[in-house]
């Protein structure tokens, strides 16, 4: 088993805890589950379609919590529900992260929180090769286990190739924060995963696997093997 961690992300739909499931088979560490949002400022197309399709079936926030539940009950693997800030205040910051965790959720992502509001609130920060050194010590220091690493600046989205801007970012990233470091944003080959893993410690595989859970779960399982053999 490689030491390197598989992070995959689905939307939240009715067919998503299969998926997990798939994804898990295949050989995910960990789970994403994107809460839809209207306005999903860091989501390239094809989330940002996913996102679209799962609010036209209904999949408001607890409908979101109940998907995440049935995930749990399939999958025993880290489930990370992520959102954005407008979903939590809406539902009541305190409520939310009670009902996420009850509903068997292991972290939260909140993609347009910056890391020095809502303190109290435990989740996964997010930096980017924009971000300061302050801002990443910082985010260091109030992650939730692991520390996402944005590759590029922009929305989320396969590209052709990886991201010259990673390499530096964890360069920087080691010598500010002692948590290990998760590259996304932009992966979506198993060339891809393989190259951001030298550098990380895991990959996160979001807009690649929201296409192809669209097949259904065995290509989902498919896609996420290949991409646990590149690491």
């Amino acid at each position: 088993m490689s030491a390197k961690k598989l992070v995959i992300y689905l939307m939240a739909g009715p067919g998503t805890p299969r998926l997990a499931e798939a994804a898990v088979e295949g050989g995910a560490d960990i789970v994403e589950i994107g809460f839809p949002f209207s306005d999903p400022l860091a989501d390239g197309p094809v989330i940002r379609r996913a996102g679209e399709r799962a609010l036209a079936q209904g999949m408001r926030t607890t409908a979101c919590l109940d998907c995440l539940a049935e995930t749990r009950r399939l999958v025993d693997v880290p489930l990370v529900p992520m959102t954005y800030a407008s979903i939590l205040e809406a539902y009541g910051w305190e409520r939310f992260a009670a009902d996420a965790e009850e509903a068997g959720a292991t972290s939260l992502i909140v993609a347009d929180l910056p890391v020095d509001d809502r303190s109290e609130l435990r989740r996964v920060q997010l930096v980017a090769p924009t971000s300061t050194d302050e801002r990443i010590r910082l985010a260091g220091e109030r992650t939730d286990g692991w520390l996402y690493l944005v590759t590029l600046a922009g929305t989320t989205g396969a590209r052709t190739e990886l991201s010259p801007a990673l390499a530096p970012l964890v360069e920087r990233a080691r010598g500010l924060a002692s948590v290990p470091l998760y590259a996304g944003f932009g992966i979506s080959t198993p060339e891809h995963a393989h190259a951001a893993a030298e550098l990380a410690d895991g990959v996160v595989v979001g807009s690649r696997a929201v296409e192809v859970a669209e097949e259904g779960p065995a290509a989902l399982g498919a896609l996420v093997s290949s991409l646990r053999a590149a690491l």
